[in-house]
């Protein structure tokens, strides 16, 4: 354990300056650093022995760095739905909708709710979500199913009906 100590310490500030320049931020790319080390000590034990430490730990950093990015992006669309907002200015109608999806949502229970934010938020797999509830994937897509279309029927009723006034 002591070798994989210092092969780590003398990789930090390559991994380091790799995470620069994908994060382009110093903060970022130390969080990125050490959540790298975290997982790579953590799967130290199913990494093959002929395989090269310096790949493996890159290898890791990027797709941790792109597994982020995803859920950044996903954030962004789901808050960009529910808020309404984009470049234009939202439409009355647009930001309606928003506000029923929002109602909805706060309508379903605490499991599907949760389903549904793994999935859409925080980008987590199917496999993922079945490790965290103990379940099978299959049960994990079922109740994914079955939250998508309550959410859906919620939404179609609050929508189906808007409170709007008529200005004059």
């Amino acid at each position: 354990m002591h070798e994989l100590d210092e092969q780590l310490r003398e990789l930090i500030p390559r991994l380091r300056r790799f995470a620069v320049s994908l994060t382009r931020n110093a903060s970022s790319a130390d969080d990125l650093v050490q959540s790298t080390l975290e997982r790579g000590i953590i799967s130290w034990a199913d990494k093959r022995i002929e395989g090269d430490l310096r790949a493996w730990l890159f290898s890791i950093l990027y797709r941790q760095f792109l597994d982020a990015h995803r859920r950044t992006r996903r954030y962004a669309r789901m808050l960009e739905f529910f808020t309404g907002r984009d470049d234009a200015q939202p439409s009355v109608e647009r930001t309606v909708i928003a506000q029923s999806t929002l109602q909805a949502f706060d309508q379903l229970n605490t499991e599907q709710r949760a389903l549904l934010l793994w999935v859409s938020v925080e980008g987590l797999s199917y496999k993922e979500i079945a490790e965290i509830l103990d379940v099978p994937i299959g049960t994990v897509m079922s109740r994914l199913s079955r939250a998508r279309q309550a959410l859906r029927q919620l939404s179609d009723g609050e929508i189906a009906s808007p409170s709007l006034r008529i200005l004059k």
